[in-house]
């Protein structure tokens, strides 16, 4: 199953041609803008539950040069948040992770991936129900989705040891599914509001280093 067959286009909002988040747009905590080109760095869609949390994980992780929050896997262009919250988008809430491969490896960006949510839970992260709040990986390389692959197949192992049951997450190329950057608001949220609720859902299980 790919992201887009969550919703049936013919139900989809229909969005607008305007982007919700007006550019140039400064990182709170990384200072450069959201749109910042970084020389020998790559880029990498992950979407693990709320993406508040999710994105806060990422740029406090060494070797993460830049993060952002977004909506990715489903056909309405430039939605609002409370839109994605209808379910009738199809999106996923997505932290678009731009980092350095030599400092911060793929296979540790996805291992952080998989250690901090429930991958089994397929449309959702505990009380947290939608399919904005699906497991899902986009890549722009093809060295990232062999990693990806193995990646989840590891954790799969690893979390059938432990007594759970069947990852959901999809592992795609990030070509064919726009990212679409969400409002100011959510844009590293936990900064502007440290005391922001936005739970992590990790197994415990841990993938050995």
């Amino acid at each position: 199953m790919n992201g887009d067959e969550t919703i049936d286009p013919a139900r989809a909002l229909p969005g607008r041609s305007e982007p919700v988040l007006a550019m140039p747009f400064r990182h709170r905590v990384l200072g450069a803008p959201l749109d910042h080109h970084f020389d020998n760095a790559q880029v990498i869609y992950l979407a693990l539950g709320c993406f508040w949390g999710a994105e806060k994980l990422y740029w406090q992780t060494d070797g993460v040069l830049m993060t952002a929050v977004g909506y990715m896997g489903g056909v309405t262009p430039n939605p609002t948040y409370q839109e994605v919250c209808t379910g009738r988008t199809g999106h996923a809430e997505t932290v678009r992770v731009t980092y350095d491969p030599s400092v911060l490896p793929t296979e540790e960006v996805l291992r952080l991936f998989f250690e901090n949510h429930d991958p089994t839970q397929g449309m959702r992260q505990g009380n947290d129900v939608g399919t904005q709040y699906r497991s899902a990986i986009w890549c722009t390389l093809s060295d990232q989705y062999v990693t990806a692959a193995a990646v989840r197949g590891q954790y799969q192992t690893a979390l059938l040891d432990e007594g759970y049951g069947q990852i959901t997450t999809t592992v795609e190329m990030a070509e064919g599914h726009p990212f679409h950057l969400a409002e100011a608001e959510h844009q590293q949220y936990l900064e502007a509001n440290p005391f922001g609720y936005c739970p992590i859902h990790a197994t415990g299980v841990c993938l050995a280093r």
